[in-house]
């Protein structure tokens, strides 16, 4: 049963990434890999159709020294002990394909400190792969980002000492402020709640989303009313162009204030 239950996980959070991942990539490999790309191609990720998994990410970057290579990028959930085998066979796989400088990442996302090997030394083989946790780096610098989906990965960062609500706190705010429409809202904060699971931060983002509730809706009734006004104003508009009526009739149709229907019409006489 518990390993159903993280095998559904691993979907969700698998979900997750493949959703957001192209709006932030340029970001996670100039914060997190120190990769500042001036060119980019996507790449088949059939590299072999017998393969179990695809990769995360390919694609063919050239950076800003000019140097040209296939980027692969894997997000893992589990601290995978046979890690190092699989990037070997993808490197093997990428490098014969390709004929291009390989370079590989594993970017951990759990909440523990990975024990994964990341190289193997044998006798005729040497092979390493770079494995970056982000529960190490600064939370800040996603909660910067104007893009929500890259916003959202600050719950997987180090709070820095920070009360963990408070952090969620402005991580919520920040999503809010750069999310247009309920929808869309609605999708991000889900994804927050499955990428609490990971960092056991439950409890905590059920505080901190409770605690920035009225503020949510304080500014959703804040925007209701101001599109509310717009499309009063636009049909008074259209009752002074297009009819005969009196103010006080069109105050009465449009249910509005006959002052309403005054301020309309003076803007109207002023273009």
């Amino acid at each position: 049963m518990e390993a159903k239950k993280k095998k559904r996980q691993s979907s969700q959070y698998d979900k997750i990434f493949k959703e957001n991942i192209e709006a932030v990539i340029s970001s996670i490999m100039e914060n997190v890999l120190e990769i500042t790309a001036v060119s980019m191609e996507e790449l088949p990720d059939d590299i072999q159709h017998t393969k179990e998994r695809k990769p995360d990410v390919l694609k063919k970057v050239t950076d800003t020294k000019g140097d040209t290579f296939v980027l692969q990028i894997e997000f893992q959930v589990r601290d995978e002990p046979e890690m190092v085998y699989r990037m070997l066979e993808y490197y093997g796989m990428l490098e014969r394909k390709y004929k291009t400088p390989v370079r590989q990442f594993v970017i951990f996302l759990g909440s523990d400190n990975p024990k994964m090997p990341t190289e193997l030394d044998r006798e005729r083989l040497k092979f390493s792969f770079p494995l970056v946790s982000l529960s190490t780096l600064d939370y800040h610098i996603f909660l910067n980002s104007d893009k929500p989906e890259e916003i959202i990965l600050g719950i997987l960062a180090n709070f820095k000492g920070e009360n963990p609500e408070d952090a969620l706190k402005q991580i919520l705010v920040r999503i809010k402020e750069t999310t247009k429409g309920d929808f869309s809202l609605n999708r991000y904060f889900n994804q927050l709640r499955v990428l609490a699971q990971l960092c056991n931060l439950e409890l905590n983002l059920k505080n901190a989303m409770d605690s920035i509730a009225e503020y949510i809706k304080e500014e959703r009734d804040v925007l209701y009313l101001r599109g509310q006004e717009r499309e009063q104003m636009k049909f008074v508009k259209n009752l002074l162009t297009e009819t005969d009526f009196s103010l006080d009739k069109i105050a009465k149709v449009a249910g509005v204030a006959v002052d309403f229907v005054k301020s309309v019409q003076r803007q109207l006489t002023v273009k």
